[in-house]
């Protein structure tokens, strides 16, 4: 079968993207305070769909808008909110999107963090369009110190929502689980989403080497370290929590410009095609795969033909090497097959494990090939932990 080289990011997006968004609603996000929510709720941000805009949408408090959007303030002081993190981790990025905001998005915002060994008790709940933070939920906040929390982000100037303008990338380095972030608007205004891209932090020194985990999970630290294209939907919607909700929750290809005008299959049913598609991943922990599961949920006009898995271990520094390179090095993987090509079915949940699963003994990443392209919702690799010197990569280099 033929490889097609990555697809090439623009210069302007950067590397960060290509992480989990920890903060979104679908990893559990949820905001647990905000200063003033008068035009539009602060959970807003964490919604996973994109931003919209309706003309004509307005409430009794205002302009209707999908988005965080303070009043215009007539009192000291600034608006500011707080995130609960669906999956603590180490973050790399924030996209701060002012969406449709243009004459009312938030000038300037900074960004603190803590790891908090204690969940705060208390949240939001409901819609609070139209009010403001009481003040016993000012006092129950104040014990959180938020004010003084390490700062990811200085006070920056924002771009208004425009479409060329709206997306405001912000580069992080600290090497720190956060379990909180404080997001600070100057002195008011709105956001329309805030995405925070990094990967999950679990306590492996918790689980015992005998359980048998989803060793690529979102939460338990998985993350997407290349593909081949995600023109529909990328690689990292695959190892997100529960089961998809539509086809816009996993990964789906393009449709293969090199697919025979006439197909035909093999033996075994499989089209016979020369080009495919893959995504690399690498486990939250290095662990011995025992059980696969390939989930099509959704995908029932646009599933892969078959699919097969492979594996491989590699140390941080061959790994950024490959993302350098943008795994067209010339030493790539030496890739081990952990799954023999098998057909798959549209809108179904596929099960492996026994000798369907061939043992490749401890790996720290995956390569899930598809052919000729399409659409898968979620992949996940059950295995038990195994202990390695190998020091994880805190940071991946720019693709």
């Amino acid at each position: 079968m033929a490889n097609r080289p990555v697809q090439k990011e623009t210069s302007r997006r950067p590397h960060f993207l290509q992480f989990n968004n920890l903060a979104c609603e679908t990893a559990g996000g949820k905001v647990i305070f905000a200063t003033d929510e008068w035009f539009a709720p602060a959970r807003n941000l964490l919604k996973r769909d994109p931003p919209e805009f309706i003309a004509t949408a307005f409430t009794e408090y205002g302009k209707w808008m999908d988005g965080w959007e303070t009043r215009r303030k007539r009192i000291p002081g600034h608006d500011w909110c707080i995130i609960q993190l669906g999956v603590p981790g180490i973050i790399h990025g924030f996209d701060v999107d002012t969406s449709f905001f243009t004459g009312n998005y938030a000038p300037y915002t900074s960004i603190q963090a803590a790891c908090l060994d204690q969940m705060p008790s208390f949240t939001l709940e409901g819609d609070r369009t139209g009010m403001a933070a009481s003040p016993s939920q000012f006092k129950a906040v104040e014990q959180l110190n938020s004010d003084s929390w390490e700062e990811l982000v200085p006070i920056t100037k924002l771009k208004p929502g425009y479409s060329e303008s709206c997306h405001n990338y912000l580069n992080v380095t600290y090497p720190h689980r956060v379990t909180h972030i404080r997001i600070n608007i100057y002195p008011d205004g709105g956001i329309a989403r805030l995405k925070v891209y990094g990967i999950g932090k679990k306590d492996w020194s918790t689980v015992s080497s005998q359980d048998l985990v989803d060793l690529v999970a979102l939460v338990n630290g998985g993350v997407c370290v290349g593909y081949s294209d995600a023109h529909f939907g990328h690689p990292c919607n695959m190892i997100g929590i529960g089961r998809a909700d539509n086809m816009g929750d996993g990964w789906e290809s393009a449709r293969r410009l090199d697919r025979p005008k006439v197909l035909k299959v093999d033996e075994k049913g499989i089209l016979q095609v020369p080009g495919f598609e893959w995504a690399i991943l690498r486990l939250g922990h290095p662990g011995i795969i025992s059980k696969i599961e390939v989930d099509t949920n959704h995908f029932k006009g646009n599933f892969p033909d078959s699919c097969q898995i492979e594996a491989c271990c590699l140390t941080p520094d061959e790994e950024n090497n490959l993302i350098r390179n943008q795994w067209c090095s010339d030493k790539t993987p030496k890739w081990r097959i952990l799954l023999p090509p098998h057909k798959l079915k549209a809108h179904h949940r596929h099960m492996f494990s026994g000798e369907s699963v061939v043992q490749c003994g401890p790996v720290t990443h995956v390569r899930l090939v598809i052919a000729p392209d399409g659409g898968v919702s979620r992949l996940r690799l059950w295995g038990r932990p195994v202990s390695n010197n190998m020091t994880r990569p805190q940071q991946i280099s720019k693709l």
